[in-house]
C-alpha cells in the first residue's frame, strides 16, 4: 500500500510518502517540507499564535492534496513538542481537523522515544543487542534503551536544539559566556538521565537519529546523503568537540552555507551540537552511529504492525481520499525521479 506520514515539528511540516506492506522494507517515494517554525510562534501566554495556527492549517491542507495526488491510501499525521506544549493545543488540533479533514495527533515525548526506538531496532535488527538511541529535535531530546522492540527506558527532556537556542542564546554567534553557562546547565539537566541509563547496564550499540545528528556527522566527515542510506556514518566525541570550537564562532547566516546544513535549521546548529556533546558526555559515549530511520519510519512500521492486529499509541491513518487518484509512477512530468534518498527523510 501507499502511505503518507505527516510530521508537524518545531521547524517544519514534513510529508513522507512510502510504498510499504507488513514485513517489507518501506520504500520512500516522495518527500516535501514546509518551513513554519511553529516553536517561534508561541505567544507569551504559551499559545500557538493565530498566524501560526493558520499557517499550520494551510500546510496540512497542502500535504493532504499532495498525498491524494500521489495515490496515498492513508495519511497519518502527528505533531511533536511545539504543538503538544501549546496551551491551546486542543483548539488548534480541532481547527486543523475541521478545516482540512485530517486528524492531527499530538504525540507525547515518551511515544516519540518509543517509536523512534522501534525504527532503529528494525533498521539494525536483533544482532545489535541492547540499543541506546538518542534523538535531538527542535523542542526536545528523546532517549530510549532496551534489548527488545519496546524499550526498557523511554525518556523525553525539553532540551531540543531550537528551544536551547531561543532560551539560552542572546547573541549570534553565542558569546563565550553563553556557551560555557549552557554547557554547565546541560550537564546538570542530564544528570538524572545518566543515572537511569547506567542502571540498565552498558549498551551494545549506540545510535543517533534525525537531522541534527546527521548534520553534525556530515560536518565532521561522514559521507554525504548522496552516498546512500546504507553507508556507515558515525559521530565521535573528539570530532564533535573540534566542530563546536569552529561553528560556535560563526553566525547563522554563515552556518547555512556549510554543506549538510539546511537554511531552516542553521540558527540552531550550535545549540544542537551542545546538546549532543552534553548527552554523549553524560552517558560516557565516545562514538555513536547515525541511523537513517527515525520517528516517521517508526510511525509507518507501527501502522504496518497493526495490519496484523497489533495495537499501539501511534497515529492512526485515515482513509480521507474517497476518490483516489490513479497512482502516479515514480517519475514526474519532466522525467525527473520523485524517489527520495532515505537519509534525507
Amino acid at each position: 500500500m501507499r502511505l503518507g506520514v505527516l510530521d508537524v515539528g518545531s521547524n517544519t511540516v514534513h510529508l513522507l510518502v512510502v510504498d510499504a506492506h507488513r514485513g517489507a522494507h518501506p520504500t520512500p517515494m516522495h518527500s516535501e517540507k514546509t518551513v513554519l517554525r511553529l516553536a517561534e510562534q508561541i505567544t507569551k501566554n504559551g499559545e500557538l499564535s493565530k498566524a501560526g495556527a493558520e499557517g499550520l492549517v494551510e500546510a496540512v491542507r497542502a500535504a493532504r492534496e499532495s498525498a491524494a495526488r500521489l495515490g496515498c491510501e492513508e495519511l497519518m499525521a502527528f505533531a511533536t513538542s511545539a504543538v503538544r506544549e501549546a496551551t491551546n493545543s486542543a483548539k488548534v488540533l480541532r481547527k486543523v481537523n475541521d478545516e482540512t479533514g485530517i486528524e492531527l495527533r499530538a504525540l507525547s515525548g515518551v511515544d516519540e522515544a518509543r517509536l523512534t526506538f522501534l525504527a532503529v531496532r528494525r533498521w539494525y535488527g536483533w544482532s545489535a543487542g541492547r540499543l541506546l538511541v538518542l534523538d535531538i529535535g527542535g523542542g526536545s531530546l528523546e532517549v530510549a534503551m532496551g534489548i527488545d522492540e519496546e524499550p526498557e527506558l523511554a525518556e523525553s527532556l525539553p532540551l531540543g536544539a531550537g528551544r536551547l537556542t531561543r532560551t539560552r542564546f542572546l547573541h549570534d554567534p553565542p558569546s563565550r559566556s553563553e556557551l560555557v553557562a549552557t554547557s554547565a546547565w546541560l550537564e546538570d539537566q542530564l544528570a538524572g538521565l545518566a543515572k537511569k541509563v547506567a542502571k540498565l547496564g552498558p549498551p551494545d550499540h549506540v545510535v543517533a537519529t534525525s537531522k541534527t545528528f546527521r548534520s553534525l556527522a556530515r560536518l565532521t566527515g561522514a559521507a554525504p546523503s548522496a552516498a546512500g542510506p546504507r553507508v556507515r556514518r558515525t559521530l565521535s566525541d573528539t570530532a564533535l568537540r573540534q566542530l563546536i570550537a569552529f561553528i560556535s564562532r560563526m553566525t547563522a547566516a554563515d552556518l547555512a552555507q556549510l554543506e549538510g546544513v539546511s537554511a531552516s535549521r542553521a540558527h540552531q546548529l550550535v545549540g544542537g551540537a551542545l546538546v549532543a556533546q552534553a548527552a554523549m558526555r553524560a552517558l560516557s559515549l565516545e562514538e555513536l552511529e547515525i541511523c537513517p530511520w527515525a520517528l516517521r519510519e517508526g510511525v509507518i512500521l507501527r501502522r504496518l504492525d497493526r495490519s496484523n492486529g497489533t495495537d499501539d499509541t501511534a497515529p492512526t491513518g485515515r482513509r480521507v481520499f474517497e476518490a483516489k487518484a490513479q497512482r502516479p509512477s515514480s517519475r514526474n512530468q519532466t522525467g525527473d525521479s520523485d524517489v527520495v534518498d532515505e537519509s534525507e527523510t
